[in-house]
């Protein structure tokens, strides 16, 4: 099959939905499919193609994670999205690609799927500055009801999205489909010992100190004020335990978390790594003991996932999409608040070796649905529908 996945954000880039994408790509491939990812150029504005991969100039949108806009119509890009001859195209995205994806199904009457990847509510604010924001997200409700009318078949990563989008007035019938990931990439047995324990003598993180990590893009949404706060109550009472705090990532709240931190008391406490490239990340996984998050804007929970799969344990905020995932006290733990996680944190770093090992057991158990192989099978039964209610 020759599909065509168009995205407005990939690989370099860091956020869960470049990283859908590029799994996507990559089990597509695997399995034998011929594969065209339309996506921004993150490195220069002009139009390249190399090997599968063909990059569009845009406009580089500073207050929004220096992301690019594309044009909706690149008609170079249209002649070789021609030459491949899709029989189907997968949009991922709302931004420039995504609807450029749309003109070209059109023009290409090929079957169209849509992912709905992102919770646009929870972004209104990049654009409204907290002005008109109830205005805001009735227009992406809006958005949101005629897009899902346009694809031939609607994806939504979970269950979470599917009674959002029923709740908003979406009638359109929804295909729940996990993103695939590579496990295999994350398991301790092929991380480099030595390239982590090069990593943690470059960020002073000795052998023996216990390493709560936060890694993911580093933006508002993703409240990890509320995980700094929490650390800060834990170090109050419990100011002896050897730990670091370790955020991976960049974001237009680096800033303002860095000087959050000072405010705290953390000093160094707190080790802010920056950006990473998307192929070193099961490195980084790799120096954390504990993984946190704070974040309730997840529609499914990549990082958690990746997190569990590097044996770390998981300690996230409760939000409803994690259910599924995370059973609290089996395979991970839950807090409330930041109060909450001060609290819980030292019951958790004193969990006898043999509770940890359950705990991680359980995880890899729980995840064993998100494989590459079970992503790839229920993928393709949505195109092969597509197609069929194309013809």
């Amino acid at each position: 099959m020759r599909i065509a996945i168009f995205t407005d954000t990939y690989p370099p880039e860091i956020n869960g939905v470049a990283t859908s994408c590029r799994n996507l790509y990559h089990t597509l491939s695997a399995h034998g499919d011929s594969v065209l990812v339309v996506a921004t150029n993150p490195y220069n504005n002009e139009l390249s193609f190399y090997g599968d991969i063909l990059r569009l100039p845009g406009i580089d949108m500073k207050h929004l994670y220096d992301y690019r806009w594309a044009s909706v119509y690149n008609a170079d890009a249209m002649k070789l999205i021609k030459e491949f001859n899709p029989e189907v195209i997968h949009i991922q995205t709302d931004g420039g690609v995504g609807q450029f994806g749309f003109i070209a199904a059109n023009i290409l009457h090929v079957a169209t799927v849509y992912t709905f990847h992102t919770m646009m509510e929870d972004y209104t604010y990049y654009a409204t500055r907290g002005y008109f924001d109830r205005a805001a997200k009735s227009i992406v409700r809006t958005y949101v009801r005629y897009k899902s009318r346009r694809a031939d078949e609607f994806i939504t990563p979970s269950i979470k999205i599917q009674e959002y989008m029923r709740n908003i007035g979406v009638d359109a019938y929804m295909n729940v489909i996990p993103t695939g990931i590579d496990f295999s990439a994350f398991k301790k047995e092929n991380i480099d010992a030595k390239k982590v324990k090069d990593l943690r003598a470059k960020y002073g993180l000795s052998p023996d100190t216990y390493v709560i990590l936060s890694l993911g893009r580093v933006a508002k949404e993703k409240s990890i004020d509320i995980c700094l706060e929490g650390y800060a109550n834990f170090l109050k009472s419990h100011p002896k335990k050897k730990t670091k705090f370790v955020v991976v990532g960049g974001g237009p709240a680096l800033k303002e978390l860095q000087e959050l931190s000072g405010k705290l008391g953390l000093g160094d406490s707190v080790v802010f790594i920056g950006p990473v490239n998307p192929d070193t990340v099961p490195l980084y996984y790799a120096l954390g003991d504990l993984f946190v998050s704070a974040s309730i804007t997840e529609t499914q929970g990549l990082t958690f996932m990746e997190a569990m799969a590097s044996s770390l344990l998981l300690f996230a905020r409760y939000d409803e999409s994690l259910v599924g995932t995370i059973k609290d006290g089996e395979d991970g733990f839950f807090f409330l608040d930041a109060e909450d996680m001060g609290k819980k944190l030292p019951g958790i770093l004193a969990l006898s070796q043999t509770k940890q090992n359950a705990i991680r057991a359980s995880a890899l158990k729980a995840i064993e649905p998100y494989s590459l192989d079970k992503f790839y099978t229920r993928v393709h039964e949505v195109y092969e529908r597509a197609i069929k209610k194309n013809w």
